[in-house]
């Protein structure tokens, strides 16, 4: 009985510090582990790398673009890219053209299969 009484304080004296050490460990196991933690940090640099690219792909779209609209501007029409556009869209053919049929594997860029 001696023995309990004595044992009764220290695990009294012993809570409070092993409540504060769960509460630590709680909150450094969000830290690491947790959304905003240390393993979804490296998850958001790999999204920031993959879009970073993404975006330089679309500007270099973009600046195509923005220079395609530029020549083919109203006052000053860059006769060859609207004839290669009208050509391209309507499937207009001049006279003195001749159309040569390709397959559909070399059309598409592929080599026939032997």
């Amino acid at each position: 009985m001696a023995t309990r009484t004595a044992l009764l304080p220290i695990l009294r004296r012993a809570a409070v510090p092993a409540l504060c050490l769960l509460a630590i460990g709680y909150f450094v196991s969000h830290a690491i582990t947790g959304p905003t933690g240390v393993v979804a940090w490296r998850d958001y640099a790999r999204d920031r790398a993959r879009l970073d690219a993404k975006l330089t792909e679309r500007q270099q779209e973009r600046a195509a673009l923005e220079r395609q609209v530029k020549l083919l501007d109203p006052g000053k029409v860059d006769r060859d890219l609207a004839e290669e556009l009208v050509r391209g869209n309507l499937n207009v053919v001049a006279a003195d053209e001749v159309i040569v049929p390709l397959p559909p594997e070399t059309a598409a860029g592929n080599a026939p299969a032997p």
